[in-house]
């Protein structure tokens, strides 16, 4: 089981939303630096991070704090929000990002997803967010009339080597994850799943890795002190 501590940058600070709204957010770092060393005394082998401002804009007004801490990080990383161009994928990768997540330009501009998976193969992660059970576009905003198993179904078919899957009602609550939603995924795809949104207790990461997901996001539950990184880190070494 991969365990990715997740930082979420808005206007350069690193902070949490609450099921996904720019109107209920709360800084816990204005230099996600600091968050970026507790992560990594930690021992955490792998970092998510978010440009929230660019999955809203679609512009990458936090570029440079990402160059920032992909230089200092130590670790595996993977970037999502606002990637809409093969210019910021470049970039991203050139400065040592591991995987770039695509969201909203993967829901419309499958053509183009096609491409980069054909030039940049794994590299290229995808990004579902769902509202109902619905892909949710523009930084969470916007919801399609495409259902997130289908569009998961979708993505196999194209080869895309892994799905960050979140249920945006999940997500920023401390009330848990969506288990059942996993375990259909799980049941339903060959492709791997990250599990994003919600995961509260170490329980539940031992139940994701029961039912067949290898790898979790883990935000808010770390920031509030609700889960210890290093127990959850623990089952990075589990067999």
């Amino acid at each position: 089981m991969q365990i990715w501590p997740a930082i979420d940058l808005l206007n350069g600070q690193a902070v949490r939303l609450t099921k996904g709204s720019y109107e209920n957010v709360k800084v816990y770092f204005n230099d996600p630096q600091e968050i970026l060393a507790f992560f990594t005394s930690k021992g955490a082998r792998h970092l998510h991070v978010v440009d929230l401002d660019g999955a809203r804009d679609g512009k990458a007004v936090n570029f440079d704090t990402i160059r920032l801490l992909a230089s200092q990080a130590g670790c595996e990383i993977e970037v999502g929000g606002g990637i809409r161009d093969e210019k910021r994928i470049d970039a991203y990768l050139s400065m040592g990002v591991r995987y770039v997540i695509l969201g909203t330009k993967a829901v419309q501009d499958p053509a183009f997803l096609e491409k980069m998976l054909q030039k940049y193969e794994d590299h290229i992660v995808v990004g579902v967010d769902t509202k109902n059970g619905m892909v949710a576009t523009g930084g969470w905003l916007h919801t399609s009339d495409l259902s997130g198993l289908a569009f998961c179904k979708e993505l196999e078919r194209m080869g895309v080597s892994r799905i960050v899957y979140t249920n945006i009602a999940k997500d920023g609550m401390l009330q848990g994850t969506d288990l059942d939603l996993y375990k259909e995924l799980a049941s339903s795809l060959k492709v791997p799943i990250t599990a994003s949104g919600g995961i509260t207790h170490l329980s539940e990461i031992e139940k994701l890795k029961q039912i067949g997901i290898g790898s979790c996001i883990i935000g808010k539950a770390i920031y509030e002190g609700v889960m210890d990184l290093s127990e959850a880190l623990a089952f990075e070494s589990m067999q």
